[in-house]
């Protein structure tokens, strides 16, 4: 490390996150999931938030392409944070089942800059919260894409 680089933070803007607690990762097939969403009587539509169903239309009108493509994806990120925090569970009780689990809650939201973000409910951030022992909320990261009828997520939970 050259002497001016020395004592500056490795994150823009302050210290690095120290502590990887979870990483996930989930891949979802583009058509099938389409087919899902079309099914007379689905309820899949309500497993996202209207702020995530409004910015996938919005998007899906951008890009002329599909809508599912955008909620796939979107999917994808909802499983992965989902696995990321069992891992970070360890032996530990998980707080919800996949009966019970507000999917709804976990929003794959696009900032202004269309960088995608993971914003929690304030009941699953607390249960997330107290689920491991934390005194404060972590940091999610979270990368989506999709190509070729697939989409693909991956989400870290890390603790500064």
């Amino acid at each position: 490390m050259s002497e001016e680089m020395k004592g500056k933070p490795a994150w823009p803007g302050g210290p690095a996150p120290t502590r990887l607690l979870g990483l996930g990762h989930d891949i979802v097939s583009v058509e099938p999931f389409a087919q899902q969403l079309a099914e007379p009587g689905s309820r899949m539509r309500d497993l996202f938030s209207p702020r995530e169903q409004r910015q996938c239309a919005e998007r899906s009108r951008f890009k002329g392409d599909s809508e599912a493509v955008h909620l796939s994806a979107r999917w994808a990120g909802k499983e992965s944070v989902v696995k990321a925090w069992s891992a970070a569970l360890g032996p530990r009780p998980a707080p919800y089942t996949l009966d019970d689990f507000p999917w709804a809650g976990i929003e794959i939201l696009d900032d202004s800059r269309s960088r995608p973000g993971v914003y929690l409910a304030d009941e699953v951030r607390d249960r997330l919260c107290s689920s491991l022992e934390l005194t404060a909320a972590p940091i999610w990261r979270i990368s989506l894409s999709h190509d070729g009828g697939l989409a693909s997520a991956a989400a870290a939970l890390v603790v500064w």
